[in-house]
């Protein structure tokens, strides 16, 4: 059944696997094109300055002779502290021409959270390097730096950076911009972005062999469950993901403009900045996704033709006023990743953006990230994330027996194909856990596949709720919760029932609309939710408990923390 790939009919007319020689390449073949053919087009935008494709091309090239002549070799490691800004574009280019290898590094970590990953990405003997604001450096850097053995280079940078001297001093200022003092570190080199590595390294391109089959990316997993894991990309599961993002969305080389919200150091985020460098794009850097008046007034300025956002973010913007009232012709294909996002919602977006305009895709940090994902062109099922990807084998199976389960039944999505990753860095064991010996990897997702191919994703297999022997799909549930006009946003969460051991109390935590108080009181509102939820549920999926809270945790990507609910 899963095995015949009945779903490709469905594509999108011209949509087919690519040929395995094209992505038998490296990311800095790949993206030669786009610098060679529109140099004094820009590539990036940032709070008013313009980065062209040659100017890009002259920083990364300086940032690869820096951690060359540093003593940086194949193989080495670069973390990435950074928010979305141009130094981050700039590092990722140059640290794969002098082949070594990207870590994202969330600038939202503890100095403890640092420090683990740093170790972990040193732990096989490599060089690191770590790209890092001045504000991290102050904050977190120097407490931890003695603590990481392979930490030999610190770039220091600002956000504020590439602005005019006049609007680093203002926000400084204004303590708009966080800053802090960059001072030596014992046995480190420590070295200014635009003080040292622009203006004392060279333009000169440099050359170093890389294969398919080299490391580009350590991207590290959420940590939901234990330590976070390393996820190791190779340049050709890179390029596999990049060049089929192209090909499916159908996008022009050198013409389009990309508006993402996703944080670089996610995969997602990484991966269609990455594209868009590829295609020769221009991308509109975001460096704080929820302050929706500033990408309002970034649309109106380059007019994106595409979008890619956390649902979270989606739903922010559909509260602002300027985005509703914004016109919205010359806005194409809007993605939406990394999270579930209400089927209400989404219909409100397409009232605002225009219908057939979203796009839900599926993937995870260790399929590099794109798995499946709705067509472009053709029909798009709201509410699920489309059809298995090129050159991706997909299927169901019961994570208890590893059998495959039927067309419309619930199963784990298991996914094989040039997108998987080599493995977990340094953890065999955990590697061995969720590739199995067909090569599949086991994504711990639990979804449903319908006669087409469309995949609907219900739950995490870690999340779903056993209320006395039923599962709840705790997404299937929220989705329908969230049609209640009081409900903002909402998450399900199984909590040990006492008098039944072995079994769970659904609880909804609850996010309310502005208004949802306004004409009755929590008690009375708690009661009318539970009473719409038990017209439209089963009886063992309506939640036992309600809390409503001012605001639900989120992840530094924008997902519903579920874990800080737990806790």
């Amino acid at each position: 059944m899963y095995e015949d790939r009945f779903w490709k009919k469905n594509w999108d007319e011209g949509v087919d696997d690519l040929d395995p020689i094209l992505f038998e390449t490296t990311f800095v073949n790949i993206i030669k094109r786009a610098f060679q053919e529109v140099p004094d087009k820009t590539a990036l935008g940032f709070l008013g300055i313009d980065v062209t494709f040659g100017e890009l091309n002259d920083y990364a090239n300086q940032f690869a002779n820096m951690l060359i002549e540093n003593g940086f070799k194949k193989g080495d490691v670069v973390g990435i502290n950074l928010p979305n800004i141009p130094q981050y574009v700039i590092s990722v280019i140059g640290t794969l021409r002098a082949g070594c290898v990207v870590s994202g590094v969330s600038p939202l970590l503890s100095a403890e959270q640092i420090k683990y990953q740093l170790n972990d990405l040193g732990s096989t003997g490599k060089k690191i390097a770590l790209v890092t604001l001045d504000a991290i450096f102050a904050g977190h850097l120097v407490k931890i730096a003695s603590g990481i053995p392979q930490l030999k280079l610190v770039i220091a940078t600002s956000v504020a950076s590439f602005l005019p001297k006049i609007k680093q001093f203002m926000g400084k200022l204004l303590k708009k911009i966080p800053s802090g003092n960059v001072t030596p570190l014992p046995g480190i080199i420590v070295l200014d972005y635009h003080k040292d590595v622009f203006a004392k390294y060279a333009t000169k391109a440099v050359s170093v062999d890389l294969t398919p089959d080299d490391l580009g990316w350590i991207q590290y997993t959420g940590g939901t469950t234990g330590d976070p894991k390393g996820a190791m990309l190779t340049h050709r599961n890179g390029c596999h993901n990049i060049m089929s993002i192209a090909v499916w969305l159908g996008w022009t080389r050198n013409e389009g403009v990309l508006l993402s919200g996703f944080p670089f150091f996610h995969i997602a985020g990484l991966t269609v900045c990455e594209s868009a460098i590829f295609m020769g794009w221009t991308q509109v850097l975001i460096p704080n996704p929820r302050d929706t008046d500033h990408i309002c007034n970034e649309m109106l300025k380059y007019h994106p033709t595409n979008m890619a956002n956390v649902p979270s973010l989606y739903q922010m913007l559909i509260e602002n006023v300027k985005f509703k009232e914004m016109d919205h012709a010359n806005l194409g294909t809007c993605i939406s990743a990394a999270a579930p996002f209400p089927k209400d919602s989404q219909v409100v977006l397409e009232n605002i953006i225009g219908e057939g305009k979203l796009l839900e895709l599926y993937g995870m940090t260790e399929t590099s990230p794109v798995s499946t994902m709705n067509p472009s062109r053709g029909k798009k099922k709201l509410g699920t994330v489309g059809m298995p990807f090129l050159n991706t084998q997909i299927k169901l199976v019961d994570p208890a027996s590893g059998e495959s389960v039927p067309l419309g039944e619930p199963g784990e999505v298991c996914v094989k194909g040039p997108l998987v990753m080599k493995g977990y860095l340094n953890k065999p064991e955990a590697t061995a856990q969720v590739i199995d010996g067909d090569g599949y990897m086991h994504t711990g997702d639990v979804g449903i596949m319908d006669q087409e191919g469309y995949i609907k994703i219900v739950d995490r297999t870690k999340d779903m709720i056993i209320v006395g022997g039923f599962k709840v799909f705790s997404s299937k549930v929220e989705d329908i919760l969230a049609q209640h006009p009081a409900i903002s946003v909402l998450a399900l969460i199984g909590i040990d029932n006492p008098d039944r051991p072995g079994s769970e109390i659904v609880k909804a935590y609850i996010q309310l609309t502005p208004e949802a108080l306004k004409d009755t009181g929590e008690d009375a509102l708690k009661k009318d939710i539970i009473t719409f939820a038990k017209e439209k549920c089963s009886p063992y999926e309506v939640p036992k408990i309600i809390e409503f809270m001012d605001e639900i945790p989120l992840t530094a990507v924008g997902k519903i923390d579920k874990k800080v609910l737990r806790k």
